[in-house]
């Protein structure tokens, strides 16, 4: 008999490796160019990822099985799915800002990165799509919030090889990345395949 905690663990398993956003879907691939060269902001950014995706899962479920039959719910689905992740933002923002004003500080640089980015509107969709249990949708929220770290950590980790003199001049920076992303890409397809 499946438990929740198993249903649970598939989904954050599959949203972490075989569904990465980044390297499945490119999703939030802007993002995690962002944080590779900043890496100050590199901790921050995805633990808003996870929050945000796992937060905005769990209300989706909840509009997805009460609204799913309604007969225009797929032409509204990115409206109320930004509306959640816009409402999530501010009641986030507003709380942080009125109890922890240290944090608000340090945060608000950097908050809007990990709440609009493709990788959080792209988990809601295909987990809207997989359809499923709310502990599967908490699970694949939670799983595509640390498959982007997962992403972030790679990309992180082969920034300073990818930006060094050993690489051509030509390639330096912005092409040299995509080819790694294509790469890593490529392997973790063919190693699910």
């Amino acid at each position: 008999m499946e438990t929740v905690f198993t249903r649970m663990l598939t989904a954050a398993l599959l949203g972490i490796f075989i569904e990465n956003a980044a390297f499945e879907h490119a999703l939030g691939v802007n993002v995690l160019l962002y944080t590779a060269r900043r890496k100050e902001n590199l901790v921050g950014i995805f633990i808003g990822v996870i929050y945000v995706t796992t937060l905005t899962s769990m209300v989706t479920c909840l509009t997805d099985r009460y609204f799913s039959a309604w007969e225009y719910y797929n032409i509204l689905m990115p409206f109320i799915y930004i509306f959640i992740m816009s409402a999530i933002y501010l009641l986030t923002l507003l709380a942080v800002w009125r109890f922890l004003p240290s944090l608000f500080k340090k945060a608000k640089r950097y908050v809007h990165l990990s709440v609009f980015n493709c990788a959080v509107l792209g988990a809601l969709f295909i987990q809207s799509n997989i359809g499923g249990t709310f502990a599967s949708y908490v699970g694949y929220g939670l799983g595509t919030g640390l498959g982007f770290l997962l992403a972030g950590y790679l990309l992180g980790a082969a920034s300073d090889r990818l930006n060094s003199d050993a690489v051509p001049a030509s390639f330096r920076g912005m092409p040299i990345t995509l080819i790694y992303v294509g790469v890593i890409s490529l392997a973790l397809s063919a190693f699910w395949n």
